[in-house]
Protein backbone atom coordinates (compact mmCIF):
# COMPACT_ATOMS: atom_id res chain seq x y z
CA UNK A 1 0.00 0.00 0.00
CA UNK A 2 1.48 3.44 -0.73
CA UNK A 3 1.47 6.76 1.25
CA UNK A 4 -1.67 7.82 0.16
CA UNK A 5 -3.70 5.09 0.49
CA UNK A 6 -2.30 4.36 4.07
CA UNK A 7 -2.66 8.49 4.93
CA UNK A 8 -6.49 7.64 3.54
CA UNK A 9 -6.97 4.70 5.63
CA UNK A 10 -5.72 6.59 8.33
CA UNK A 11 -8.03 9.58 7.92
CA UNK A 12 -10.89 7.43 7.29
CA UNK A 13 -10.47 5.35 11.13
CA UNK A 14 -10.83 8.93 12.77
CA UNK A 15 -13.58 9.75 10.72
CA UNK A 16 -15.21 6.71 11.97
CA UNK A 17 -14.46 7.51 15.18
CA UNK A 18 -15.67 10.84 15.02
CA UNK A 19 -18.77 9.32 13.59
CA UNK A 20 -19.32 6.99 15.99
CA UNK A 21 -18.64 9.86 18.79
CA UNK A 22 -21.67 11.64 17.21
CA UNK A 23 -24.01 9.23 17.28
CA UNK A 24 -23.52 9.03 20.66
CA UNK A 25 -23.40 12.71 21.36
CA UNK A 26 -26.94 12.68 19.81
CA UNK A 27 -27.99 9.61 22.00
CA UNK A 28 -26.72 11.83 24.97
CA UNK A 29 -28.78 14.83 23.67
CA UNK A 30 -25.82 17.30 23.77
CA UNK A 31 -25.81 20.41 22.42
CA UNK A 32 -27.37 20.41 18.81
CA UNK A 33 -24.03 23.25 17.54
CA UNK A 34 -21.41 20.41 19.01
CA UNK A 35 -23.17 17.36 17.50
CA UNK A 36 -22.87 19.49 13.98
CA UNK A 37 -19.29 20.84 14.79
CA UNK A 38 -18.42 16.50 15.23
CA UNK A 39 -20.14 16.49 12.01
CA UNK A 40 -18.12 19.37 9.93
CA UNK A 41 -15.01 17.58 11.19
CA UNK A 42 -16.22 14.08 10.07
CA UNK A 43 -16.74 15.34 6.65
CA UNK A 44 -13.77 17.36 6.20
CA UNK A 45 -11.97 14.04 6.77
CA UNK A 46 -13.56 12.18 4.43
CA UNK A 47 -12.89 14.68 2.01
CA UNK A 48 -9.12 14.58 2.90
CA UNK A 49 -9.72 10.93 2.30
CA UNK A 50 -11.72 11.00 -0.78
CA UNK A 51 -8.54 13.51 -2.31
CA UNK A 52 -5.99 11.23 -1.30
CA UNK A 53 -7.62 8.14 -3.07
CA UNK A 54 -7.56 10.73 -5.74
CA UNK A 55 -4.34 11.79 -6.30
CA UNK A 56 -3.44 8.18 -5.91
CA UNK A 57 -5.54 7.43 -8.61
CA UNK A 58 -4.34 10.04 -11.04
CA UNK A 59 -0.75 9.23 -10.37
CA UNK A 60 -0.80 5.97 -10.77
CA UNK A 61 -3.78 4.93 -12.75
CA UNK A 62 -3.97 7.76 -14.91
CA UNK A 63 -0.34 8.60 -15.13
CA UNK A 64 -0.04 4.29 -16.54
CA UNK A 65 -3.46 4.52 -19.14
CA UNK A 66 -1.86 7.96 -20.56
CA UNK A 67 1.91 6.46 -21.42
CA UNK A 68 -0.81 3.54 -22.75
CA UNK A 69 -2.39 5.76 -24.83
CA UNK A 70 -5.38 4.70 -23.52
CA UNK A 71 -6.36 7.34 -20.94
CA UNK A 72 -9.52 8.97 -21.94
CA UNK A 73 -11.65 6.29 -20.43
CA UNK A 74 -9.55 7.45 -16.94
CA UNK A 75 -9.67 10.85 -17.24
CA UNK A 76 -13.80 10.98 -17.67
CA UNK A 77 -13.77 8.79 -14.80
CA UNK A 78 -12.05 11.75 -13.01
CA UNK A 79 -14.26 14.47 -14.32
CA UNK A 80 -17.56 12.44 -13.45
CA UNK A 81 -15.86 12.17 -9.78
CA UNK A 82 -15.02 15.73 -9.93
CA UNK A 83 -18.70 16.59 -10.89
CA UNK A 84 -20.30 14.36 -8.25
CA UNK A 85 -17.82 16.59 -5.40
CA UNK A 86 -19.18 20.16 -6.85
CA UNK A 87 -22.77 18.59 -6.38
CA UNK A 88 -23.59 18.49 -10.40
Amino acid sequence: MNQEKKDAVKALKISKGQIEAVIKMIEDGRYCVDISNQIIAAQSLLKKANLLILRQHLNHCVADALRNENGEEKIEEIIGILNKMGGK
